[in-house]
């Protein structure tokens, strides 16, 4: 038996949760909104649609890389104790690695070959970033953690941008400061409900090293930051669908956030954090919906 194979009582959406879907798929929607902002001629469909899956599957392996890095650490926390790793139903070993490296590898080269070598090479930064820059470098040793690792979102959006226009424009830029933005306060909020398995493990987030009270303000100033800069694009070419998206979205957030500062609990937390989850889906969703209705006119 070798050290991906799956164990007895384990179940396929065992090996599937490795490679955090749900994360890969807001780092596709990302990728999906950066093509999206971009004015001009497009790839055929199937060449987008190649590269959306290709974003999706080097997220997953770089998902999966920080489950095979840390499962020392998901040990000591109660919302990771569960996962295969930890549980021994796979064993972290180099045959798992290989797995890993071997999808991001087709990944890139997928990417590559469907549209062009820029959007590759955003797509292979974004899974590096996420597994190692964040994972191996900052998680364990400091707060700004999460600050770095955002930028895996950001060259998501790249991607998508670049398999248009490889000359990013600034509507692309655009976007790709809002998802910068934007993830911090996602992941802190959540970090906040999380925050005593995160100072068990020790794990430097901001609410550990600095306090909730002190955390929800800084949350609040990245969602009011966010909550404006998202607005601009309208003014470069983005439609009134993106508009009402960013506004409603940014409304939301920024309310849940105040709320945030007033009582920094666990409830209001998760409340902030999918309030995030709603900001970032009305404005990716306004993008897409923008420009599905630009190519009919």
């Amino acid at each position: 038996m070798t050290d991906v194979t799956i164990r007895s009582g384990s179940t396929v959406r065992d090996a599937i949760m490795v490679f955090k879907p749900r994360i890969a798929i807001a780092i596709m929607l990302s990728a999906i909104g950066g093509m999206a902002v971009v004015d001009g001629p497009s790839p055929g469909l199937w060449q987008l649609s190649v590269l959306a899956i290709a974003v999706f599957l080097a997220a997953g392996s770089a998902g999966a890389f920080n489950q095979w890095v840390e499962h020392d650490l998901d040990a000591r926390m109660k919302r990771t104790a569960n996962r295969p790793f930890v549980t021994g139903q796979f064993t972290a070993g180099p045959a798992w690695l290989a797995v890993i490296t071997g999808l991001l590898a087709a990944a890139v080269v997928l990417a590559g070959l469907a549209t062009n070598w820029w959007a590759a090479l955003y797509t292979f930064l974004g899974a590096f970033t996420y597994g190692v820059i964040y994972t191996m470098w900052l998680k364990r040793r400091s707060w700004t953690n999460i600050v770095i690792g955002g930028l895996a979102g950001s060259f998501a959006v790249l991607a998508g941008a670049a398999a248009i226009d490889p000359s990013i424009g600034i509507e692309a830029m655009l976007l790709t400061l809002v998802l910068f933005l934007w993830t911090p306060p996602h992941f802190w909020s959540l970090a906040m409900v999380s925050s005593d398995d995160y100072a068990r493990a020790g794990v430097p987030m901001l609410p550990v090293v600095a306090g909730k009270q002190l955390c929800a303000w800084v949350i609040l100033g990245h969602t009011l930051a966010l909550s404006l800069i998202a607005l601009i694009p309208a003014w470069y070419g983005m439609g009134n669908l993106y508009l009402a998206g960013a506004l409603t979205g940014g409304a939301i957030f920024t309310w849940t956030s105040i709320a945030l500062v007033y009582r920094p609990d666990r409830t209001r937390a998760l409340k902030n954090f999918f309030a995030s989850l709603l900001h970032l889906c009305l404005l990716l969703g306004g993008a897409v919906a923008d420009r599905a209705i630009g190519a009919f006119l």
